[in-house]
């Protein structure tokens, strides 16, 4: 990152409310005898900041919609970015990750603008962020309150 690059230094709090149009991927329907049917996800969500693990929600069973309500805090020097990723718990092996989601935090702090706290919410990938409150701004992570998102436009990689 270049020197101008604004890093976030401080206390975040990420407050989880809910995923919804999750779908599974081709990996998970692999042993599927279903593989053209719905299936339904055992998701779970985790928060990361720069890659390190701050927080993970629980396991809902047997949904596409969880709704979590579960919040998380860390103390955070030199934050570059925020990611959040849903993964399908399975029984045996690895968990099937299903997709994520990354917020700069130069982006969150340019929106923030002069005020101490920035709340909102992250909508699909065609939306554009867009101004509630001043200093508040769309996102599916905030920094107060919840707000959900259909997570089906995520970026799968």
């Amino acid at each position: 990152m270049s020197s101008g690059t604004m890093k976030f230094n401080g206390y975040l709090r990420v407050r989880i409310g809910e995923a919804v149009g999750l779908q599974p991927t081709r990996w998970s329907l692999r042993h599927s005898l279903f593989k053209k049917g719905y299936q339904l996800l055992d998701p779970y969500l985790t928060v990361s900041v720069d890659q390190v693990r701050v927080g993970q929600t629980s396991t809902k069973q047997k949904t596409n919609k969880p709704t979590y309500n579960e919040e998380f805090c860390a103390n955070v020097t030199d934050g570059g970015y925020l990611e959040l990723a849903v993964f399908h718990e399975t029984p045996l092996g690895y968990d099937h990750f299903v997709a994520n989601c990354t917020l700069q935090f130069q982006e969150l702090l340019r929106t923030a603008g002069a005020s101490d706290t920035f709340e909102g919410w992250l909508l699909s990938r065609e939306t554009e962020y867009s101004n509630i409150l001043p200093g508040s701004a769309k996102g599916l992570c905030e920094g107060e309150s919840t707000r959900s998102t259909d997570t089906s436009s995520w970026p799968r990689t």
